[in-house]
């Protein structure tokens, strides 16, 4: 009898067991989150597993630092919360991580299941919100199937490419149930690529010839060989997406840039004056950006987006690198470079201009050009960049150089603010022995400033470079181009190197760009978390690749309208520091 008793108690586990041993074996190395009382049994479980517990003040920057570290390293990353609340802040952060496709599973504790339905306090209902931002997101309510539900879980975000939340209710975790049938999760690699029929009538269009360009995305990640054949053999100029920046750009003798709001005119022209565009794993959003008249050919490994931004005359699904491989046989050398030239010498010039951005203002005025490209000259060669949407993500996609091995990342897709940092976070976690740097902007840094805190606690020694211009300058740019007066974008900062200082991080602050190198230097060779304060140009401008007139006529209104409200000096601040200088 007692020997039957042992073997009952050893075959029996609790389900929280038997959740994490699922993550565990699908790869999960480390759960951002912070504890609560449902999730009890859930960080017990994590507590005496192999799975890291990273402690975050905020569940948002823990989904932020979750999407950092499985965006990068392809691995299913975790995060938890308690009840209501606790998991409900994790909402932001995930639509960021849906959004950039990475595989993240939350676990969402729940109040008891007994006391669900009935409005229990900090009961919140997790399926109807989080659906609309994962691609798996159901309530564990058999003990029995808990092994088979995190498998279907982790699976689905591994293979779908996005979230994936499983909720649990609190006294769910805690049940102790025999261990069912050994589901596991699988992550097939196919190679696919279009029928030859399809290869054949891509070639039959791209052999007429003419002024062929080039369109890269990310689903261009390990294909640059293959690009750069395809652009060789048809002379083709590439232009490239800002999530193409990492894979596409460096080494690339036909690289001309992005096109977009953030782009320049070499990239610009090359998408729009060509006769015939071959868009590579790419999903560019702004129809204004894509030509009017061209022929358009599209691959794209997810049949979903061929043709949902721009109409397309040929749309096939495949593997940029299989793909191209299997159509390169099939083309005829062009030889006519006119077109890639013109181009070539377009993006030439983009790079005399943004050198010359790069110079001291007058007075000690500093550039966030100046400050991003004193940053990208002393950072190491391998090093990780983050930065939050606004003027900083310009600055990084434009004065960052790609060398083949540094990575960046910056919310491109969901466009939130204060991803920076805590992106930061996860990189740093991941890849302990890489640079990881968050170029965050002042009011970004400050709406998850509390997460400061967990690079102390957590010994997490990332670099936070602020970009302090006392405004919310992006959303400020855009008043002035539709002719409005700014208003309600003014930010008063504390002095956030003497704060950083007092959470436990090293702190510089700099004012004059004379000061500016040496604390660049000393900052980034801090083996602790460092973060470096520059109150930068606050009049700098965003120019795009293309100016319209509807963009002058509105910086003309604001203008006028400036002056007439006794506001001369920043039309005149505004044309000195962009123009005159």
């Amino acid at each position: 009898m007692l020997i039957r008793m042992r073997r009952y108690l050893i075959a029996k586990q609790k389900v929280a067991d038997i959740i994490i041993d699922t993550l565990r074996a699908a790869g999960v190395k480390r759960c951002y989150g912070v504890v609560g009382d449902t999730l009890n049994h859930i960080t017990d479980a994590i507590r005496r597993s192999d799975i890291a517990w990273v402690h975050m003040r905020h569940e948002e920057a823990g989904a932020f630092a979750a999407g950092a570290e499985a965006y990068m390293t392809g691995n299913l990353t975790a995060c938890a919360g308690s009840c209501g609340p606790g998991s409900l802040h994790f909402i932001n952060g995930l639509f960021e991580c849906h959004r950039n496709r990475t595989p993240v599973i939350l676990i969402a504790s729940q109040v008891i299941s007994n006391e669900l339905g009935i409005d229990f306090p900090q009961e919140v209902d997790f399926q109807p919100i989080y659906r609309t931002c994962s691609v798996f997101c159901e309530m564990l309510t058999n003990p029995s199937e808990a092994r088979r539900l995190t498998t279907l879980a982790a699976q689905a975000a591994l293979t779908k490419h996005g979230v994936a939340v499983l909720i649990v209710p609190g006294d769910i975790s805690a049940v102790e149930v025999e261990d069912g049938p050994a589901y596991s999760v699988h992550v097939p690699s196919p190679v696919i690529r279009p029928s030859d029929a399809e290869l054949d009538r891509i070639a039959a269009i791209l052999n007429e010839g003419g002024r062929i360009a080039v369109y890269a995305g990310a689903g261009c990640q390990g294909a640059l060989r293959q690009v750069i054949k395809f652009c060789e053999t048809l002379k083709a100029p590439m232009a490239h997406t800002s999530r193409a920046k990492d894979f596409v750009e460096a080494d690339n003798p036909y690289n001309v840039g992005m096109t977009g709001i953030f782009g320049s005119k070499a990239g610009h022209h090359a998408v729009t004056q060509c006769d015939t565009l071959v868009l590579l794993g790419c999903d560019f959003a702004w129809r204004q950006f894509y030509p009017k008249k061209a022929r358009i050919i599209q691959i794209d490994l997810d049949p979903t987006h061929l043709g949902r931004r721009h109409p397309v005359e040929v749309g096939v699904v495949g593997d940029i690198a299989a793909t191209l491989d299997s159509l390169q046989p099939k083309l005829k050398t062009q030889e006519n470079r006119k077109f890639l030239d013109a181009r070539l010498s377009d993006h030439d010039e983009v790079k005399k201009d943004r050198t010359h951005q790069e110079h001291p203002g007058k007075d000690g005025l500093i550039h966030p050009q100046q400050l991003t490209r004193l940053i990208d000259t002393h950072a190491d060669a391998d090093a990780m960049f983050t930065a939050d949407v606004g003027s900083p993500m310009v600055w990084l996609l434009r004065h960052i150089r790609a060398n083949g091995r540094r990575r960046t990342l910056t919310s491109l897709l969901h466009g939130t603010m204060a991803n920076g940092m805590p992106q930061a976070l996860g990189l740093k976690k991941a890849f302990p022995n890489r640079q990881v740097i968050s170029l965050s902007g002042d009011g970004g840094l400050a709406m998850l400033l509390g997460d400061l805190l967990t690079a102390v606690q957590e010994k997490i020694p990332i670099k936070v470079v602020v970009y302090n211009n006392s405004t919310l300058g992006f959303v400020e740019l855009e008043m002035k181009v539709e002719g409005l007066l700014n208003a309600y974008t003014d930010l008063e900062n504390p002095d956030f190197a003497k704060l950083a200082e007092v959470v436990g991080f090293r702190g510089w602050r700099v004012e004059r760009n004379e000061d500016l190198e040496a604390s660049v230097i000393a900052f980034l060779a801090h083996p602790g978390p460092g973060l470096l304060d520059v109150k930068v140009n606050r009049m700098e401008l965003v120019m795009p690749p293309q100016v319209e007139a509807s963009q002058v006529i509105g910086m003309a209104l604001y203008s006028v309208k400036a002056v007439l409200s006794g506001r001369p000096n920043d039309v005149v601040e505004l044309i000195e520091s962009n123009f005159i200088e």
